[in-house]
């Protein structure tokens, strides 16, 4: 009996990286619930600003691995998921950045995910100076767990817009911080080293953006940065998309599936 078409659809993995601007301030504003009309399967949070919270989203069915600052409410990652995990590594063996609670990663269906939020520098040359010197480091441990053999993804708010697309008033900001020519040539040596700008793959020479500041009603007319990534090594992330219509943060999640197999 003929019984139609075999189903060879490939089960999937989506993905959502998520700047919260403060954990608990995105709680308020309806985080829970679009996490349970989105259902990510591995979700990667930055500027957590807050100690652990496991029971934020334990009754949704997530579990996973925290990296908090020693600043109290300041900065922090985490990576939460749905699937069994293993090999969790807080931080990056880098002290000053770890301390910063900066770096997350583990092991999700045979790919290790990492939630990363890179410093800023827009407060200042002290900080600035301290990007700056993270991002070599940070370009080896990349390397390094790219070495490992796994395919990689990276998610999170690199603090860095790469090309003029990426930012709506890209001529007024090229001496910004965020927009600096060597963070432009860092963010370009940064994916060719194996990495695919996953979001931009989808967009091709469209404008998106994923952060927009609080300041001149940026949000409302779109003026904004595309400074939140889905990066991959070794495995494809399709169907890329900013959900700009929820308003949890002055950043907007950033979503894609995963084929597995």
């Amino acid at each position: 009996m003929n019984t139609g078409p075999m189903n060879t659809a490939l089960p999937i993995l989506k993905v959502t990286t998520f700047n919260a601007n403060g954990l608990r301030s995105a709680i308020r504003k309806g985080f829970v619930d679009w996490v349970e009309r989105e259902a990510p399967d591995v979700l990667l949070l930055q500027e957590v600003r807050a100690d652990p919270m496991p029971d934020a989203l334990a009754h949704l069915g997530y579990a996973g691995v925290w990296g908090s600052a020693q600043k109290a409410g300041y900065s922090g990652v985490a990576l939460l998921t749905r699937h069994e995990f293993t090999d969790a590594r807080i931080g990056m063996l880098h002290d000053e950045v770890d301390a910063e609670g900066r770096v997350i990663s583990a092991v999700v269906r045979g790919i290790r995910f990492v939630s990363v939020y890179l410093p800023s520098g827009s407060s200042g040359e002290v900080r600035q100076d301290f990007k700056d010197r993270v991002l070599g480091d940070y370009q080896a441990w990349v390397s390094g767990v790219m070495a490992e053999g796994l395919p990689v993804v990276l998610g999170g708010d690199y603090n860095i817009a790469h090309q003029n697309v990426d930012i709506k008033n890209w001529r007024s900001n090229q001496k910004s911080s965020g927009f600096l020519p060597h963070e432009r040539e860092w963010m370009t040596a940064h994916l060719a080293s194996g990495l695919t700008d996953c979001h931009r793959a989808h967009l091709g020479e469209a404008a998106e953006y994923t952060w927009w500041s609080n300041r001149g009603n940026a949000y409302a007319n779109n003026v904004g940065w595309r400074i939140d990534y889905l990066l991959a090594s070794g495995v494809q992330i399709k169907q890329v998309c900013v959900d700009r219509n929820i308003k949890l943060s002055d950043h907007a999640p950033l979503s894609g599936v995963i084929e597995l197999g």
